[in-house]
């Protein structure tokens, strides 16, 4: 027990450690001049999310690791693997491995420089390190708030081309990025999955080899549903309230109809502060395309319905004018010709009479009294207008809802199912 606690002395690894990096030159790769060095990787990913419409990124913290096979480091010894930390990195040949679309990257150094080195007898290291980076995921918004989008992560040598350095998945397509699900920290999204691919990037420098992993994720609708379109359907069914209320009280229904077209307006604002500046349509833009013209036109409605009463009500003036001159020559006719006869002076005053009342039969009974004209008469009784607006405008807003949620409902179905394929 005793002799094997020897062999693994801390001066025997000095020993190892300085044989191994006698000699050595970090500047160059293994097989520098005969072959490509092979570079595996996988990530495990600690914790994903969040990602942000607005700057169209998305944020991942992961477990980055890297194996390479380098003949320089073979030893012998009684320990098999040698564990080290960030201080041996420095002092040996990695690969110098970015990522092609972050905007921002983070290497963590609390407390020390967070990587793990690792060197077994055969020369292969084994070096992880933890990251967390920024990448740009380009995004089409068109069916907002129920679209999907697909998010690449890419990375490979900076310097190396792929015939110096070729990057392989080091345990295959299916396993090699984990995601825990409870790593999730997305609020509007789901991950529904990823998928690993590889390609070689052409550029200007050379060809170089790239590895891609894309990741699947769907929007949640239930903050859009309660913050912005319930309210709005809440919005045109307040506005199509005022058709019940009688078009006597203009002020009221003034005040209904202006006040929903603001809150309109406001709601629509607040829906877009959330997306970035497009310059195309989305779904919840038509959305409120169509309510908003749901509730203009609740407002447009009563003023048709106002400028025909109000046209009504002049033709009546006139009517009942007309009348009450008629009342008028009718009695000084009867003052003239008292000198008549009994018998023609009554059936003259009996037609001048039937002359007088005509009109007033057709009258509503507020106009009947008196001769004098009121200074403002209006109709009594609902307007055909309104009668026929109860039932057009609430039909046609359920037809609306039901085509649009259908069309854009059934749209992410199958973009969801397209993509878990």
């Amino acid at each position: 027990m005793g002799t094997h606690h020897e062999k693994i002395s801390p001066e025997n690894i000095t020993r190892i450690l300085d044989q191994l990096l006698e000699g050595y030159d970090n500047r160059l790769r293994p097989g520098s001049g005969v072959s490509a060095t092979e570079v595996k990787t996988d990530i495990f990913v600690t914790s994903f999310g969040p990602v942000s419409d607005v700057e169209m990124e998305f944020t991942m913290d992961m477990f980055f690791r890297q194996m390479w096979l380098d003949e320089r480091l073979v030893f012998k010894g009684p320990i098999e693997i040698l564990r080290l930390n960030n201080r041996m990195v420095e002092k040996i040949w990695t690969p110098d491995t970015f990522f092609h679309n972050s905007k921002k990257s983070l290497a963590h150094n609390m407390t020390t420089p967070n990587k793990l080195f690792r060197i077994m007898q055969n020369g292969t290291v084994f070096y992880t390190m933890r990251l967390t980076v920024s990448a740009e995921c380009l995004m089409m918004l068109m069916d907002f708030p129920m679209d999907s989008h697909i998010c690449p992560l890419r990375f490979g040598s900076y310097a190396y081309t792929s015939s110096e350095i070729v990057y392989t998945w080091r345990k295959g397509l299916e396993n090699s990025v984990v995601i825990p699900p409870e790593s999730s920290n997305l609020l509007q999204y789901d991950l529904i999955g990823h998928t690993l691919s590889s390609k070689i990037l052409k550029m200007n420098t050379g060809q170089y080899s790239v590895k891609e992993v894309h990741f699947f994720l769907q929007r949640k609708l239930g903050y859009h549903l309660i913050q912005t379109y319930i309210p709005l359907i809440m919005v045109v069914m307040l506005s199509q309230v005022s058709f019940w209320i009688n078009k006597e009280s203009v002020p009221a229904r003034t005040v209904a109809g202006i006040t929903t077209v603001l809150t309109m307006t406001t709601l629509s604002i607040s829906a877009r502060s959330s997306l970035p500046k497009v310059a195309y349509a989305t779904a919840m833009d038509w959305f409120i395309a169509v309510c908003f013209a749901f509730v203009a036109s609740a407002l447009v409605e009563f003023a048709a319905v106002n400028y025909f009463t109000v046209q009504e009500t002049e033709r009546l003036k006139r009517r009942l004018s007309t009348a009450s001159a008629l009342g008028s020559v009718a009695e000084e006719s009867d003052d003239e010709e008292s000198t008549m006869s009994d018998g023609s002076m009554g059936r003259h005053r009996k037609r001048m009479n039937s002359i007088h009342e005509a009109p007033k039969m057709r009258l509503p009974i507020f106009l009947q009294q008196g001769s004098a004209i009121p200074p403002n008469i209006t109709l009594a009784g609902p307007s055909r207008i309104d009668q026929y607006a109860r039932v057009v405008f609430p039909l046609a807003f359920a037809i609306f809802n039901i085509i649009y949620w259908y069309i854009y409902l059934s749209k992410e179905t199958v973009t969801k199912s397209r993509e878990m394929d």
